[in-house]
């Protein structure tokens, strides 16, 4: 998968150090074509010394130290950095709804008529994955996502909403939901990226094929070390600031150096907005 060293450009053999320190199993960008045989998307067991920046809320560039960056799909991905592509991968994105409506209806999960909305996020609808059939077509097209990611230059995906069936009032099973992520780690390492699992503790994603993980306020709700019994240090904390600032500092005494620790804004606005926060420890 790796190429000498000595063949590549300064800003190439950077890229390849990065790649191999945080989440390994990368090519150079550009090279990897949804026809080549796909690399290993599998990362090492060390995220130790990367800086990760989470930019959901709008590209923007990121501090000298940043390592790692992770932007939505629509963005583009930072070309001398390692780039996780977010990808909403169980619900329907903000503003998507109406395009689902259009062209997959029957995917939109309803109950009695009515859809299915995340209460924390209304503008998103749960997709209805109680069918092999309905969970098959929902992979095709999330995978054709992914295919943009990697054309795109991303190294990584981080799917979201692996928790939907949480918030689907019963009417989706936690045995359907890892039906589906199969699928999914499956698509990311055919086309050659990593893939994380996001949230969600009380499932093994390590058994699902999952390569990293990614935590939002594992801290808050004392979870980090069901992340990190599955993935060691491949695991990316994310805390919030409209929590207060103590489970930050008390997840920096308990882990710095053990894997990146992030604080962001609730709205993870970019840089120069208003309620911009980024710290890292």
């Amino acid at each position: 998968m790796l190429r000498l060293l000595l063949s590549r450009r300064p800003g190439d053999i950077v890229r390849l150090v990065v790649c191999l320190l945080v989440l390994g199993a990368c090519s150079a960008h550009g090279a990897r074509t949804p026809t080549s045989p796909a690399p290993s998307a599998r990362p090492p067991s060390l995220l130790s010394g990367a800086v990760v920046d989470y930019q959901l809320g709008g590209a923007y560039r990121p501090a000298s130290d940043v390592t790692v960056v992770v932007r939505d799909r629509t963005e583009k991905p930072d070309p001398s950095r390692y780039s996780v592509c977010y990808v909403n991968a169980f619900q329907t994105q903000p503003g998507q709804l109406g395009w689902w409506k259009k062209h997959h209806p029957t995917l939109l999960l309803k109950r009695q008529g009515a859809l299915v909305r995340d209460p924390g996020w209304p503008d998103e609808v749960l997709l209805d994955q109680r069918t092999a059939a309905k969970r098959a077509a929902i992979v095709t097209i999330v995978s054709g996502w992914f295919r943009g990611c990697a054309k795109a230059g991303y190294d990584a995906i981080e799917a979201d909403n692996l928790d939907a069936w949480t918030r689907s009032r019963s009417l989706l099973t936690r045995a359907q939901t890892t039906a589906t992520a199969k699928g999914l780690v499956r698509a990311a390492h055919a086309t050659g990226l990593a893939i994380a699992q996001k949230n969600t503790p009380e499932i093994d994603g390590r058994a699902l094929g999952f390569d990293f993980a990614v935590a939002e306020e594992c801290e808050v709700y004392r979870e980090c070390g069901d992340y990190t019994r599955l993935y060691g240090r491949g695991v990316v904390e994310i805390e919030y600031t409209d929590n207060g600032r103590a489970a930050y500092a008390r997840a920096c005494r308990q882990r710095a150096g053990d894997h990146p620790i992030t604080l962001r804004d609730r709205d993870v606005v970019p840089r120069g907005t208003r309620g911009h926060v980024f710290q890292h420890c």
